[in-house]
């Protein structure tokens, strides 16, 4: 199975207060499962961290495959805004991060459900 994970998810992992989300991560690092992220959370994360956290932060992100956006991914969020944008608040992060997770064929753990209304998105 491909994962794609959601900035909230790793937020929870590299601050390990939800210890249901950091056992769900800790087994999920002895399965076979291929494990991404987006640069969209890399820029979240490293926008709200604090000192203290900066090591632990950059070796979180050795442990993923963080995937391109490239012009698709990009035309397909824009889709997803133009679509959501009103019915759900839609933001451009979150799109692209849906948009990465349908592109890459992998299922999007997240604990924000409803900032993906997309039919297309599979949950992990």
């Amino acid at each position: 199975m491909t994962i794609l994970v959601d900035s909230d998810i790793l937020i929870e992992v590299s601050r390990g207060r939800d210890r249901a989300i950091v056992a769900r991560w800790l087994d999920l690092g002895l399965s076979e499962d291929l494990v991404l992220c987006t640069p969209v959370s890399v820029a979240e994360l490293w926008a709200g961290v604090r000192p203290s956290e900066h090591e632990a932060l950059a070796e979180l992100f050795r442990t993923l495959i963080c995937v391109p956006l490239d012009a698709e991914a990009g035309r397909q969020a824009g889709e997803y805004v133009r679509q959501y944008r009103k019915s759900h608040g839609m933001e451009l992060g979150d799109a692209l991060i849906a948009a990465a997770a349908v592109r890459n064929r992998a299922a999007l753990w997240t604990r924000n459900r409803k900032h993906y209304p997309m039919k297309d998105v599979v949950f992990y």
